[in-house]
Protein backbone atom coordinates (compact mmCIF):
# COMPACT_ATOMS: atom_id res chain seq x y z
CA UNK A 1 0.00 0.00 0.00
CA UNK A 2 2.79 2.43 0.93
CA UNK A 3 4.60 1.82 -2.39
CA UNK A 4 1.36 2.48 -4.31
CA UNK A 5 0.77 5.74 -2.44
CA UNK A 6 4.35 6.96 -3.05
CA UNK A 7 4.17 5.96 -6.72
CA UNK A 8 0.95 7.96 -7.28
CA UNK A 9 2.38 10.95 -5.44
CA UNK A 10 5.61 10.90 -7.45
CA UNK A 11 3.77 10.64 -10.77
CA UNK A 12 0.92 13.10 -10.28
CA UNK A 13 2.01 15.55 -7.57
CA UNK A 14 -0.85 17.90 -6.63
CA UNK A 15 -3.47 15.79 -8.40
CA UNK A 16 -1.98 12.68 -6.82
CA UNK A 17 -2.49 14.01 -3.29
CA UNK A 18 -6.02 15.17 -4.22
CA UNK A 19 -6.91 11.72 -5.57
CA UNK A 20 -5.39 9.76 -2.66
CA UNK A 21 -6.99 11.90 0.05
CA UNK A 22 -10.32 11.73 -1.80
CA UNK A 23 -10.08 7.92 -1.91
CA UNK A 24 -8.91 7.80 1.74
CA UNK A 25 -12.10 9.55 2.80
CA UNK A 26 -14.25 6.93 1.07
CA UNK A 27 -11.98 3.97 1.82
CA UNK A 28 -10.43 4.70 5.28
CA UNK A 29 -7.83 1.83 5.25
CA UNK A 30 -5.69 3.97 2.91
CA UNK A 31 -3.40 5.73 5.42
CA UNK A 32 -3.68 9.51 5.12
CA UNK A 33 -0.64 9.79 7.39
CA UNK A 34 1.58 8.26 4.69
CA UNK A 35 0.04 10.42 1.95
CA UNK A 36 0.37 13.70 3.85
CA UNK A 37 3.76 13.13 5.49
CA UNK A 38 5.32 11.96 2.24
CA UNK A 39 3.60 14.84 0.43
CA UNK A 40 5.25 17.26 2.84
CA UNK A 41 8.60 15.57 2.29
CA UNK A 42 8.16 15.91 -1.50
CA UNK A 43 8.04 19.69 -1.16
CA UNK A 44 11.68 19.60 0.01
CA UNK A 45 13.12 18.06 -3.17
CA UNK A 46 10.60 18.82 -5.95
CA UNK A 47 8.94 21.93 -7.40
CA UNK A 48 5.79 21.21 -5.40
CA UNK A 49 4.81 23.98 -2.97
CA UNK A 50 3.51 23.30 0.54
CA UNK A 51 0.57 25.79 0.43
CA UNK A 52 -0.70 24.29 -2.85
CA UNK A 53 -0.33 20.75 -1.43
CA UNK A 54 -2.47 21.86 1.53
CA UNK A 55 -5.14 23.25 -0.82
CA UNK A 56 -5.30 20.13 -3.01
CA UNK A 57 -5.32 17.72 -0.05
CA UNK A 58 -8.10 19.70 1.64
CA UNK A 59 -10.11 19.72 -1.60
CA UNK A 60 -9.71 15.92 -1.73
CA UNK A 61 -10.94 15.63 1.86
CA UNK A 62 -13.98 17.82 1.24
CA UNK A 63 -15.01 16.15 -2.03
CA UNK A 64 -14.70 12.69 -0.43
CA UNK A 65 -16.72 13.86 2.57
CA UNK A 66 -19.47 15.19 0.29
CA UNK A 67 -19.78 11.77 -1.39
CA UNK A 68 -20.31 10.06 1.99
CA UNK A 69 -22.65 12.85 3.10
CA UNK A 70 -24.97 11.98 0.21
CA UNK A 71 -24.63 8.27 0.97
CA UNK A 72 -25.97 9.14 4.42
CA UNK A 73 -28.73 11.23 2.87
CA UNK A 74 -29.84 8.25 0.77
CA UNK A 75 -29.78 6.05 3.92
CA UNK A 76 -31.98 8.62 5.63
CA UNK A 77 -33.59 8.53 9.07
CA UNK A 78 -36.96 7.26 7.84
CA UNK A 79 -35.40 4.31 6.01
CA UNK A 80 -33.36 3.40 9.08
CA UNK A 81 -36.48 3.53 11.23
CA UNK A 82 -38.22 1.13 8.85
CA UNK A 83 -35.21 -1.20 8.92
CA UNK A 84 -35.00 -1.34 12.73
CA UNK A 85 -38.77 -1.83 12.94
CA UNK A 86 -38.28 -5.26 11.34
CA UNK A 87 -36.09 -8.29 12.04
CA UNK A 88 -32.85 -6.31 11.95
CA UNK A 89 -34.08 -4.14 14.82
CA UNK A 90 -35.00 -7.21 16.89
CA UNK A 91 -31.56 -8.74 16.37
CA UNK A 92 -29.76 -5.49 17.26
CA UNK A 93 -32.34 -4.63 19.93
CA UNK A 94 -32.93 -1.25 18.35
CA UNK A 95 -36.19 0.64 17.97
CA UNK A 96 -37.33 3.55 15.83
CA UNK A 97 -37.18 5.73 18.96
CA UNK A 98 -33.44 4.98 19.25
CA UNK A 99 -32.92 6.41 15.76
CA UNK A 100 -34.90 9.50 16.78
CA UNK A 101 -32.72 9.96 19.87
CA UNK A 102 -29.53 9.62 17.83
CA UNK A 103 -30.85 12.12 15.29
CA UNK A 104 -31.73 14.65 18.01
CA UNK A 105 -28.28 14.22 19.55
CA UNK A 106 -26.62 14.88 16.18
CA UNK A 107 -28.82 17.92 15.63
CA UNK A 108 -27.55 19.33 18.94
CA UNK A 109 -23.90 18.23 18.78
CA UNK A 110 -23.35 17.72 15.05
CA UNK A 111 -21.24 20.81 14.41
CA UNK A 112 -18.61 19.97 17.04
CA UNK A 113 -18.75 16.28 16.17
CA UNK A 114 -18.02 16.82 12.46
CA UNK A 115 -15.15 19.17 13.31
CA UNK A 116 -13.40 17.14 16.01
CA UNK A 117 -13.88 13.81 14.25
CA UNK A 118 -11.64 15.09 11.42
CA UNK A 119 -8.71 14.38 13.76
CA UNK A 120 -9.70 10.76 14.51
CA UNK A 121 -8.59 7.90 12.22
CA UNK A 122 -11.36 6.12 10.26
CA UNK A 123 -14.04 8.16 12.06
CA UNK A 124 -12.96 11.32 10.20
CA UNK A 125 -14.29 9.70 7.03
CA UNK A 126 -17.34 7.88 8.36
CA UNK A 127 -18.72 10.86 10.33
CA UNK A 128 -19.98 12.28 7.02
CA UNK A 129 -22.61 9.50 6.81
CA UNK A 130 -24.56 10.37 10.00
CA UNK A 131 -24.23 14.05 9.03
CA UNK A 132 -26.06 13.24 5.80
CA UNK A 133 -28.58 11.00 7.55
CA UNK A 134 -29.52 13.76 9.99
CA UNK A 135 -29.70 16.20 7.05
CA UNK A 136 -27.18 18.56 8.57
CA UNK A 137 -27.22 21.83 6.62
CA UNK A 138 -24.73 21.55 3.75
CA UNK A 139 -23.25 24.98 4.53
CA UNK A 140 -22.42 23.98 8.11
CA UNK A 141 -21.18 20.56 7.03
CA UNK A 142 -18.81 22.09 4.48
CA UNK A 143 -17.57 24.71 6.95
CA UNK A 144 -16.67 22.29 9.76
CA UNK A 145 -15.39 19.63 7.36
CA UNK A 146 -13.18 22.11 5.51
CA UNK A 147 -11.74 23.72 8.66
CA UNK A 148 -11.10 20.37 10.41
CA UNK A 149 -9.58 18.80 7.29
CA UNK A 150 -7.46 21.89 6.62
CA UNK A 151 -5.95 21.76 10.12
CA UNK A 152 -5.25 18.00 9.98
CA UNK A 153 -3.73 18.16 6.49
CA UNK A 154 -1.66 21.26 7.26
CA UNK A 155 -0.14 19.76 10.42
CA UNK A 156 0.92 16.52 8.72
CA UNK A 157 2.16 18.15 5.51
CA UNK A 158 4.13 20.69 7.56
CA UNK A 159 5.64 17.90 9.70
CA UNK A 160 6.61 16.00 6.56
CA UNK A 161 8.34 19.06 5.15
CA UNK A 162 10.27 19.65 8.38
CA UNK A 163 11.47 16.13 9.12
CA UNK A 164 12.38 15.44 5.48
CA UNK A 165 13.76 11.95 4.93
CA UNK A 166 12.78 11.03 8.50
CA UNK A 167 9.05 11.26 7.62
CA UNK A 168 8.70 7.49 8.15
CA UNK A 169 9.55 7.89 11.84
CA UNK A 170 6.67 10.35 12.24
CA UNK A 171 4.43 8.00 10.23
CA UNK A 172 5.26 5.25 12.74
CA UNK A 173 4.24 7.50 15.65
CA UNK A 174 1.01 8.48 13.84
CA UNK A 175 0.30 4.81 13.16
CA UNK A 176 0.54 4.07 16.88
CA UNK A 177 -1.79 7.02 17.57
CA UNK A 178 -4.28 5.57 15.06
CA UNK A 179 -4.17 2.14 16.70
CA UNK A 180 -4.68 3.57 20.19
CA UNK A 181 -7.63 5.67 19.03
CA UNK A 182 -9.24 2.69 17.29
CA UNK A 183 -8.84 0.51 20.41
CA UNK A 184 -10.44 3.25 22.53
CA UNK A 185 -13.31 3.57 20.05
CA UNK A 186 -13.95 -0.19 20.10
CA UNK A 187 -13.88 -0.22 23.91
CA UNK A 188 -16.19 2.79 24.00
CA UNK A 189 -18.61 1.04 21.66
CA UNK A 190 -18.58 -2.12 23.79
CA UNK A 191 -19.26 -0.09 26.95
CA UNK A 192 -22.10 1.74 25.19
CA UNK A 193 -23.69 -1.54 24.03
CA UNK A 194 -23.44 -3.09 27.51
CA UNK A 195 -24.90 0.05 29.12
CA UNK A 196 -27.67 0.26 26.50
CA UNK A 197 -28.73 -3.38 26.95
CA UNK A 198 -28.47 -3.33 30.77
CA UNK A 199 -30.64 -0.21 30.83
CA UNK A 200 -33.27 -1.86 28.65
CA UNK A 201 -33.21 -5.06 30.73
CA UNK A 202 -33.55 -2.98 33.92
CA UNK A 203 -36.67 -1.29 32.53
CA UNK A 204 -38.19 -4.66 31.62
CA UNK A 205 -37.67 -6.03 35.16
CA UNK A 206 -39.22 -2.96 36.77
Amino acid sequence: MEEFVISIMNQFGYFGIFFLIFIENIFPPIPSEVVLLFGGFMTTYTKLYLPIMIIFSTLGSVVGAIVLYYVGKILNKERLKRIVSGKVGKVLRLKASDIEKADRWFDAKGNKTVFFCRFIPVVRSLISIPAGMSEMAMGKFLLYTTVGSFIWNTVLLFLGSKVGENWKKIEGIMSQYSHIILILLVLGFVVFVIYHFSKKNGKKKS
